[in-house]
């Protein structure tokens, strides 16, 4: 060997340290009750509304009563019976299915059987679409 000399070691030593606590491990038990054994002074506070809904729930309180006092029936426009029976009629002037029109407007063939049972809220587009597939004017003057 050719080096020459006593060999050492060129090592430095590694310390290893611990992450310091965060805020939620501090709040440990054990580390509560280490710091009171040793003499530490700790700090405890009562959150008034911990655990409970009673914020969110208050703010629905209030407006109970009216809501409870209201009386007013609301409900969405119907189709009224004579455009219904005029989609009826004009369909079948053409001798065409409910699903035959629905695809003649890319509509689903439920949306012609609302509109012929009356039970659909009106649409200006779908009877525009109507209007055009059936070659009959179904809304203003006749």
């Amino acid at each position: 060997m050719a080096g020459t000399g006593p060999l050492t070691q060129d090592w430095e030593p590694v310390v290893i340290r611990k992450k310091p606590l965060n805020a939620a491990a501090k709040k440990d038990e054990k580390t509560v009750n280490a710091a009171r054994r040793a003499g530490a002074e700790i700090e405890t506070l009562k959150k008034s509304n911990a655990g409970t809904n009673r914020a969110a729930s208050s703010s629905t309180t209030l407006n109970t009563r009216k809501l409870d006092d209201e009386t007013e029936n609301l409900t969405h426009e119907r189709v009224p019976s004579e455009l219904k029976k005029a989609i009826m009629q004009a369909r079948l002037d053409k001798k065409l299915t409910q699903a035959q029109l629905a695809q003649m407007i890319n509509e689903k063939p439920q949306v012609i059987q609302e509109y012929e049972s009356g039970k659909a809220i009106p649409n200006q587009q779908i009877i525009t679409k109507l209007e055009r597939a059936l070659s009959m004017k179904l809304r203003g003057k006749k």
